[in-house]
């Protein structure tokens, strides 16, 4: 049995965007950044056998359509950069663009992002069911996972969190055996 790396990829750069954000720094070019070497780090003392982010798909949009390209060819741009380093990289659910009240009272266009949560969810599940690992790492925030870890647990299957100094996720660190923090420092390491 082995030990799986799930990813939540939009979670994740979100957190990495906020640490780079409150040292003043710009975010880094994600299809250059070293998420191998980061993880090689943080996790450092696992052996593991798989490594998956997840991502949304993203369409072209009616109201946007340049903005909507670029969003494209960063996502492509950072696939192939994260399978060459050894990731699995699964497109599951959407982003949808959806016009929102701005705060000068103005309606903007806003990309969210749905089904990347449900398909964690249910591979975390169905990893558990099938006894495909003995323990799975989360790398993400959002508390709607709580649920599926407490699944996984159920079925003695270790579930730890992976997530960051500055804004851990404390109902996940709760529901989880371990909570592994990243620390500021290793996230600007690992930057080009």
């Amino acid at each position: 049995m082995e030990t799986i790396l799930l990813i939540d990829g939009e979670n994740f750069k979100g957190k990495m965007k906020a640490v780079f954000y409150n040292a003043g720094k710009d975010k880094p070019t994600w299809h250059k950044y070293n998420f191998s070497g980061l993880f090689e780090k943080v996790l450092d003392g696992y052996f593991i056998e798989r490594k998956v982010f997840y991502f949304a798909r993203i369409k072209e949009h009616e109201d946007s359509k340049e903005k909507s390209k670029q969003l494209v060819q960063d996502q492509r741009l950072l696939k192939t950069h994260l399978e060459r380093q050894g990731f699995e990289v699964i497109l599951s659910g959407r982003v949808r663009g959806q016009m929102e009240d701005g705060t000068n009272g103005k309606k903007v266009l806003v990309f969210k992002e749905k089904g990347v949560d449900v398909k964690i969810a249910v591979d975390m599940v169905s990893i558990a069911c099938d006894k495909k690992a003995k323990e799975i790492i989360l790398g993400s925030s959002d508390s709607d996972l709580q649920p599926a870890i407490q699944e996984v647990k159920d079925r003695k299957v270790r579930c730890l969190y992976l997530g960051f100094e500055a804004q851990p996720n404390k109902g996940i660190s709760y529901t989880t055996d371990r909570t592994i923090l990243i620390r500021d420092a290793e996230v600007f390491e690992y930057a080009k």
